[in-house]
């Protein structure tokens, strides 16, 4: 069953609670890169059947909408279990998150511990700290939420999280094998697309697109299928588990993937912290911290490996519903 909305003439399915969904015909599409990072290779084909997407971000006020129906603890509230971070010391657990917080002098670029500081007191309340507070931020999106509290707003709103495809396919907004969810062209015409960083990463910050953090979810123009934010603002969580690299194309048309759901659980923790065995989702879309010196993953192609149990400053999400209902060819008048 669907119902139009009144105010935008769009066409909703009635068990979504909040917000705006957009319908994306399904489609095949290369999805990955084969020219920035490593882990965005090899490019190949895949296809997606329709789905819903939120047309932005969860923001502030949808979030709160669900803390207030719920009464819902993020993680970033809850203290960590020890047994989950063998060799910690016990003052080292604590409720905070990870705060965007640069020191005055940057020495090493390959060390971001000089620029994120797991903040006592910080959550989705308080981004920046408990001196902080989302006053004014109502329609900016919902940052420091972990895997799971994305997933618990998702079972609320009647919705999912999107897989790493999907979010790839809708980001693109109909471009096959652009750069950017517009185009070739980072600004077109000199224009800025999307909330990213301007300046030396992370020391000068020149906030040439009018944010210095987040920014309202609609600041910046939609893509092809009319979606906000879909790349930069913040990082999104998906339900696919990490993988280094994708697969191969597949070696006939009609293998191509279909829905693809990423990889395994048990091989997405980080090798690199072998002793802590937490898993590992994708992120998609870069943040505004993404800048041309450090970070270019303001892209579609993008992909970023974040543990469930982690939240940050300029991490969010936005939720899907998989239907096999399209919108009619003719909606009917609204008046």
């Amino acid at each position: 069953m669907l119902r139009a909305d009144p105010d935008h003439c769009e066409w909703l399915p009635d068990d979504v609670k909040t917000g705006e969904m957009v319908y994306i015909p399904g489609g095949t599409f290369r999805m990955g890169s084969d020219h920035h990072y490593p882990e965005e290779a090899p490019s190949h084909r895949v296809s997606v059947d329709g789905f819903w997407i939120d047309r932005t971000p969860v923001t502030n006020r949808q979030f709160k909408q669900f803390v207030n129906a719920t009464g819902h603890v993020t993680e970033a509230q809850i203290v960590p279990n020890p047994k989950d971070y063998p060799g910690a010391l016990k003052e080292m657990l604590y409720a905070g998150s990870l705060v965007f917080s640069p020191l005055p002098r940057i020495t090493d670029l390959a060390d971001w511990s000089q620029w994120w500081s797991f903040m006592r007191g910080a959550n989705w309340r308080h981004p920046y700290g408990p001196g902080s507070n989302i006053k004014g931020l109502d329609d900016h999106p919902v940052v420091h939420v972990s895997y799971s509290d994305a997933a618990a707003y998702a079972r609320w709103a009647g919705k999912e999280l999107p897989t790493e495809a999907e979010w790839e396919f809708a980001a693109r907004g109909g471009l096959d094998g652009e750069e950017f969810a517009w185009g070739d062209a980072l600004m077109p015409g000199g224009k800025h697309m999307a909330n990213t960083w301007q300046g030396n990463f992370p020391v000068q910050n020149l906030r040439e697109d009018g944010f210095e953090r987040t920014s309202p979810v609609m600041a910046f123009p939609p893509n092809g299928y009319g979606l906000h934010d879909m790349i930069g603002n913040v990082w999104e969580w998906t339900s696919d588990w990490w993988s280094s690299k994708h697969a191969a194309d597949a070696a006939k048309p009609c293998c191509i993937p279909n829905n693809p759901r990423g990889g395994r659980e048990d091989a997405s923790y980080d090798p690199c912290q072998p002793d802590i065995r937490i898993p590992r989702k994708v992120l998609k879309g870069g943040s505004h911290l993404c800048a041309p010196n450090y970070c270019r993953r303001y892209r579609p192609a993008a992909r970023h490996a974040e543990p469930i149990d982690t939240s940050t400053s300029h991490v969010g999400f936005r939720c899907v519903v998989r239907s096999v209902e399209s919108p009619p060819s003719q909606k009917p008048s609204t008046k």
